[in-house]
């Protein structure tokens, strides 16, 4: 990737040619349906979220998500808000020792300030991940079709619970779907940009890739036969 994303606007957004780093990817074995990004631009991907990205339109809008995370620079923002926090965490214990004051003000500034930020930085990564994939040529519809399963599986009681929105870092299932049926008309619109041609033809791409890659790993398991 050599571009970033300019997020000084949330209803104009552009994507400007400064140069960052690549991104690089880690496929993680496991039942848990996550991802995640650290900084310096490597993304994991744990395989149990396979069960809800089905293709690689879906994988592409968790990938959008994770990255929009560090172009937004999301990390460094928690790390100011850690500071911050620490610091008036201790001079809460200065002006009250009995730690009272440090007591009542920890849950309530997770409650009014961290978790409402946290729910942000979600909204605006759906936000900028949706047009990342649509600007990639990947169909920006499959956001809502991940989320959807998600909600499917806990709605279902599949083992699966998600606590009150307010006392959550991420935004409700439901929320996240009006949001992104709202985004949906610009995602489209840069999806089909020129008639849609140019998605077409790196789409057609794309399958051709995939069938190279599928006839190499067929024609490596042969060998090891």
């Amino acid at each position: 990737c050599s571009r970033e994303w300019d997020v000084s606007s949330s209803d104009n957004h552009t994507i400007t040619n400064r140069p960052i780093s690549p991104f690089t990817y880690t496929v993680v074995r496991s039942t848990e349906a996550n991802a995640f990004v650290i900084p310096g631009n490597h993304i994991f991907v744990f395989t149990g979220l396979f069960r809800y990205c089905h293709n690689e339109d879906e994988l592409a809008s968790v990938l959008g998500h994770e990255m929009a995370h560090n172009l937004a620079r999301h990390g460094g923002e928690r790390m100011s808000e850690g500071i911050l926090l620490t610091i008036l965490s201790r001079l809460a214990l200065i002006i009250d020792p009995s730690g009272v004051l440090f007591s009542i003000m920890i849950p309530a500034q997770a409650l009014l300030y961290s978790l409402p930020h946290s729910r942000e930085h979600e909204v605006e990564a759906d936000r900028i991940g949706v047009i990342l994939a649509s600007e990639a040529c990947y169909d920006p519809r499959a956001a809502k079709r991940v989320f959807s399963r998600m909600k499917d599986d806990v709605d279902g009681g599949g083992g699966k619970t998600q606590p009150p929105e307010f006392m959550s870092t991420h935004p409700g299932f439901d929320t996240r779907l009006t949001l992104f049926d709202q985004w949906m008309p610009d995602a489209l619109e840069r999806f089909n940009k020129g008639g849609g041609d140019k998605c077409r033809a790196i789409r057609e791409e794309m399958k051709r890739a995939r069938r190279l890659a599928a006839e190499m790993h067929g024609e490596k398991q042969g060998r090891r036969l």
